[in-house]
């Protein structure tokens, strides 16, 4: 019997060719979209949420497993999706960090709810179109995760917290090839995603504008507060902290002849603390919910490649693991703009070991 696996469709190319790769394979695919947009935003598909989110997006997924000949369900987890998405990233914002709402999807929603029920379906896994790889160490019985081979669109910065449970029931089809080699099978097969411009922005965020969204959802969450220096000193004023992010140039509407960055936000204040772009540098941070997926939480430090953004090129670092929750990085050399709410993720060579949310 033919293993069933629960493919998620976004509507774009990757997840598209992730399912017909397990079909060429001989597994029994059930195609699934994910229904995540609000009643309450407007009708219109382009303004109601992102291109991976709204109803042309499902109608391409259908589309595709109508191709493929496999079956196809469009399920409906909006009140999910905004409990454990949309809710702790209005939140997070609230608190004055910047938050990756992705994991939370990845973690709690495609790989937690979504693989709940899957297995009432009785398969055994669920794919997904990311660029990653997953592997089991044949000694160790652990499931390890890897870069993608295109490392120009490795994402595993964004599966960091997937469990060993969850690892296991991972499939991550695509990861072998490059993106080119994806929209090309894609072409071959007659898919109508092969084309199909990616998406870049936040999926439930219209026209990647979070601040109008926050505004939308929360209007309370905007309240004016200082600008200062680092010495305190009132620079200006600003319309929320929520509208920051450390590292931001634009915006700050100070008229004082040199380039200005935020280096900090408090929240509890309502201020922005600015400061020259030496003052983002940094060499060390704290991460809390940290988890490990190479390795049991090492009792001694480790030498790691680090990485604090999805673009951030992996820095040679030490670990050092406090306590069941937290790790301490201290890297060779400071970074830039470390930012509280983003993910610090912990590579050894091509080895994913672990990551967890920077705290500070």
């Amino acid at each position: 019997m033919a293993e069933r696996i629960v493919v998620g469709m976004s509507g774009g190319v990757d997840s598209s060719v992730a399912a017909a790769l397990l079909v060429e394979q001989g597994c029994d695919v059930v195609g699934v979209t994910m229904r995540v947009w609000p009643w309450s935003e407007p009708a219109e598909p382009t303004k109601r949420f992102g291109s991976c989110c709204g109803t042309e997006a499902a109608d391409d997924a259908r589309h595709v497993a109508r191709a493929l000949g496999i079956r196809y369900y469009l399920l409906n987890m909006e009140g999910e999706f905004d409990r454990s998405v949309v809710g702790p990233f209005a939140d997070a914002y609230r608190r004055g960090v910047t938050p990756v709402p992705c994991l939370a999807c990845n973690s709690d929603l495609k790989f937690g709810s979504l693989l709940r029920r899957a297995r009432a379906w009785e398969a055994t896994a669920v794919a997904t179109g990311h660029y990653a790889r997953v592997k089991c160490d044949e000694v160790t019985g652990r499931h390890m995760l890897f870069r993608a081979r295109d490392a120009r669109k490795d994402q595993t910065d964004f599966l960091w917290p997937l469990t060993q449970e969850q690892l296991a029931a991972a499939r991550f089809p695509v990861g072998e090839l490059t993106k080119d080699e994806v929209r090309e099978h894609a072409r071959r097969l007659g898919l109508v995603t092969a084309d199909k411009p990616e998406s870049q922005e936040i999926c439930f965020v219209p026209d990647d504008d979070y601040r109008g969204f926050l505004r939308r959802r929360e209007p309370g969450m905007f309240r004016s507060g200082p600008i200062v220096d680092l010495q305190g000193k009132v620079l200006g004023t600003h319309g929320g902290v929520a509208g920051y992010t450390i590292g931001q140039k634009k915006g700050l509407h100070l008229a004082l002849g040199r380039s200005l960055y935020v280096v900090d936000l408090d929240a509890e204040r309502d201020t922005v603390v600015v400061g020259d772009a030496v003052d983002l540098e940094r060499d060390r941070l704290v991460a809390r919910s940290v988890n490990f997926i190479a390795c049991a939480p090492p009792r001694e430090p480790m030498r790691v490649e680090a990485k604090i953004r999805h673009n951030h090129v992996p820095a040679l670092a030490t670990l050092r693991v406090v306590d069941a929750d937290t790790a301490e990085v201290v890297f060779d050399e400071p970074q830039r703009a470390i930012t509280p709410g983003q993910s610090v993720v912990w590579y050894r060579g091509e080895c994913v070991v672990g990551g967890g949310v920077i705290s500070r």
